[in-house]
């Protein structure tokens, strides 16, 4: 019995047509098949063109047989849809169009599968490709996709980065902070050893990322050698920004940026910052100490935060070294300093030290001191020994009463004229970064680096980052619609992702039924529910 078969070579992408004869193998007692090449499928007219096997034509007979009608297609549709939605929506898919042309596609079905594969690892991309309607339509092979991470250029990052960030709201505050992934590569250069933020012992990279206050989406990514400091990736960071064309701009950032030099940074440049500071600095105990006994009063009670609050008018010892003169401009600067006292932390700090000195105290009579706590034994503790008494440790009440002083505080300092609860609020706002940081590591497979390319980095980072910007989307709305009651991310996708599409040839594309509960997740999304063309 003779038969047609058609099968596609998985590097060149060309279907070839073989003619299939079915027979009976005595010998071996069992049905066999012998195919014979008749030519490849013409991907326009579907005809079947004589070849060798090499793309070449038979001249004298080009068309042999037309192929039978395309057979109808479903796959799942309805969140590759919502981001789809949110492409559009966000401007994603035209500011990628824009930056890398047709690859665009592809950089968006590598996000939309790392999305919805959560830790499952490329190479299962042709398996999902072939259930779910996707941009690139295509499945995109292990070589392709090392092919496409190598394509990101820091140029098309870049002119990416500055198309988004003009998308975002307008005089927003912008998160910056940034996170340390491990890694096992012995040659990408800057795996590093330093800070791990997660206390993994491995080498690692350092990510930078800056967000959004108000949209809490990101616009900018930077990776940075592992042993670098947060204090000391500001004055590029403004350097980037500025090249991207957004010299005015608002931070709010961690106390690992606060920094005299930053600081000083910040105003020459004259932008307005939000940084938190730690009380054990000089310059925000001293201003304390002005109006350390009226914080705790009845007037400066927040019954929203549970927290005391006080603001300081203050001035800040700007200093400038002048480029082409062998010294510095002095100046003062207005600043503020936002303090706030919890009085249930303080309790709770202060219990915790008052148990640490107990065990500091027995390690002392007992005679069982440790060498790494010399320094403490000294500091806190007047020490007598007597032959008939033994060896007593009593505490040094005033340095005691020092450390205990500045329980239950915290500091933000701001160029920003705003009252206490504003500048907090903001802050905390911040943690949009945190929970990014999050995604990046559990949902989008970046807590330990498996990659040895430096290009292969650059791409996969890339991609990550554009599945970022979605993840946050869908996070935020979620959150402002109390969403997390019902959901967790995993869940409402899924919910969603079982939704499927109908494509005949000829014919609008179909989409399946939907429930109530499927539209109402669209709506809360600010998305209109998928419908057939």
């Amino acid at each position: 019995m003779a038969a047609i078969v058609f099968q596609t070579d998985k590097r060149s992408g060309i279907t070839y047509a073989y003619e299939s004869i079915s027979y009976w193998d005595k010998e071996k007692k069992q049905s066999r098949s012998k195919r014979t090449l008749i030519g490849r499928v013409d991907k326009d007219t579907k005809e079947i063109v004589a070849t060798d096997g090499r793309c070449k034509k038979d001249k004298e007979h080009s068309v042999v047989k037309k192929r039978g009608p395309e057979a109808a297609s479903r796959s799942f549709y309805g969140a590759t849809y919502l981001f789809d939605a949110i492409g559009e929506k966000l401007g994603i898919a035209k500011d990628l169009k824009n930056c890398f042309g047709e690859s665009y596609k592809q950089i968006l079905s590598l996000a939309y599968y790392l999305i919805l594969e959560k830790d499952t690892p490329l190479f299962r991309f042709e398996k999902w490709s072939a259930l779910h309607k996707h941009p690139c339509v295509k499945n995109i092979s292990s070589q392709r996709s090392s092919e496409l991470f190598a394509s990101v250029t820091e140029d098309a990052k870049n002119k990416f980065f500055a198309l988004q960030g003009r998308r975002k709201v307008d005089n927003e505050f912008w998160a910056y902070d940034t996170t340390s992934i491990s890694s096992y590569s012995k040659t990408l250069s800057q795996v590093q050893y330093g800070h791990n933020k997660e206390y993994d012992p491995l080498a690692q990279i350092n990510l930078a990322v800056v967000f959004g206050e108000s949209s809490n989406l990101p616009f900018y990514y930077r990776k940075l050698p592992g042993n670098m400091p947060d204090s000391k990736t500001v004055t590029h960071l403004l350097a980037e920004l500025n090249n991207l064309g957004f010299s005015k701009v608002k931070l709010v950032m961690d106390r690992g940026f606060y920094s005299q030099e930053n600081i000083n940074t910040l105003y020459k440049a004259h932008l307005k910052f939000l940084l938190s500071a730690s009380m054990s600095l000089s310059f925000i105990r001293k201003n304390l100490e002005t109006l350390y006994e009226s914080v705790r009063s009845f007037e400066n009670y927040s019954d929203k935060y549970e927290l005391y609050t006080t603001t300081l008018r203050t001035t800040w010892d700007y200093s400038r070294q002048r480029a082409y003169q062998d010294d510095a401009v002095q100046s003062d600067k207005r600043i503020y300093i936002h303090y706030y006292f919890n009085i249930e932390k303080a309790a709770e700090d202060e219990k915790a030290f008052d148990k640490k000195l107990i065990m500091l105290r027995d390690e002392i009579e007992s005679h069982s001191r440790l060498k790494e706590h010399e320094n403490l034994y000294t500091k806190y503790f007047t020490i007598h020994s007597t032959p008939k008494r033994g060896t007593k440790a009593e505490v040094k009440s005033d340095e005691a009463a020092k450390v205990k002083r500045y329980y239950g505080y915290f500091a933000l300092v701001t160029n920003e004229t705003m009252d206490a609860i504003t500048a907090l609020e903001i802050y905390r706002n911040k943690d949009v970064v945190e929970k990014a940081f999050g995604n990046l590591k559990e949902r989008l497979n970046m807590r330990r680096l498996l990659i040895s390319s430096e290009q292969s980095l650059e791409g996969k980072l890339f991609v990550q980052f554009i599945a970022l910007i979605y993840l946050s989307y869908i996070k935020k709305q979620m959150q402002q619609n109390d969403l997390f009651k019902n959901y967790t991310l995993e869940s409402l996708l899924d919910k969603l992702d079982i939704i499927e599409c109908f494509e005949y040839p000829g014919a609008s594309l179909r989409v399946g039924e939907l429930l109530q509960k499927q539209k109402d997740i669209y709506t809360l999304m600010g998305i209109e529910s998928p419908s057939s063309l």
